[in-house]
């Protein structure tokens, strides 16, 4: 077998994995605490993040999903 070959299948195979880790699922309470840390970096007042099942979403803005799919972050201005 030709280095070639060799390089570009270990290359491919880092590339498969780094993505795997940059998917993995967050806790929920890691997760909200990254979105309101950004959102009020940003200025923005007057809202909840809540983690709920993904059953009782309702009308709530669903901004991410967390604890493995299990979960959604939800957004609701006050």
């Amino acid at each position: 077998m030709s280095t070639k070959p060799t390089l570009l299948l270990i290359a491919a195979t880092a590339v498969l994995l780094t993505q795997a880790v940059q998917a993995a699922p967050k806790p929920c309470e890691e997760l909200k605490a990254e979105i309101a840390a950004k959102l009020d970096e940003k200025g923005v007042k007057g809202y909840e993040i809540a983690a709920v099942e993904n059953d009782k979403v309702g009308d709530a803005q669903v901004i991410g999903s967390c604890d493995g799919g299990t979960k959604k972050l939800t957004y609701v201005r006050k």
